[in-house]
């Protein structure tokens, strides 16, 4: 997993883990119950940038994050398109990019194990009914560590097209996006494997 955490001493740093999952659940609720709001969707945006504020890291850092998805927001906005209202795609892709990047400034801002304590210790009342806490902590916080890696090389797969000059082209993009996303799966589960973890 790559470790996407950045000491600090600000507020935010030293808040709860389980408080920060609780506020990236409840804007990811927010914007998903009130899709249609565009005052519910550019107030969930500015809790976005108000928390990147608190949090020592700025609004470049908020814009380099947007940048670092830049591609999948576009193969997400074009697949809408496709199907939906030109608003509602905009609309959508919005709501996508505000949970993301607050996803981010939670992985930022939060060391690993103090996440996956915190899901653990969530989810142990689910011991009763056969739930292991632990492997499935494992799992939501190896999601939230992908999410970027992801974005990442999408990111490197645009620069390479356009360092030989080739255009744009959704399936140039997607199917190199997939087989090195499925890649990284198989070696980050041959890692698992080999510590006993899967």
């Amino acid at each position: 997993m790559i470790a996407l955490y950045r000491p600090g001493t600000s507020v935010v740093h030293r808040m709860p883990a389980g408080v920060k999952l609780l506020a990236l659940l409840a804007v990811a609720l927010v914007v998903t119950l009130f899709a249609g709001n565009a005052v519910v969707l550019a107030g969930s945006a500015a809790v976005v940038v108000i928390g990147y504020l608190a949090a020592g890291l700025g609004v470049v850092e908020v814009l380099r994050q947007v940048v670092v998805l830049r591609w999948l927001i576009a193969v997400t906005l074009l697949t809408q398109l496709v199907f939906l209202p030109p608003l509602t795609a905009v609309t959508n892709t919005s709501r996508v990019i505000v949970v993301v990047v607050l996803a981010a400034l939670v992985t930022l801002t939060t060391r690993t194990t103090a996440l996956l304590d915190t899901i653990e210790r969530c989810l142990g009342p689910l011991r009763r009914i056969g739930v292991n806490p632990a492997r499935v902590g494992f799992v939501l916080t190896l999601a939230i560590a992908t999410v970027p890696v992801i974005a990442g090389f999408a990111s490197s797969i645009r620069e390479a097209q356009r360092a030989r000059g080739a255009r744009f082209s959704l399936r140039a993009f997607v199917v190199p996006l997939l087989i090195m996303s499925l890649k990284h799966a198989d070696e980050l589960a041959d890692a698992l494997t080999a510590r006993g973890a899967a």
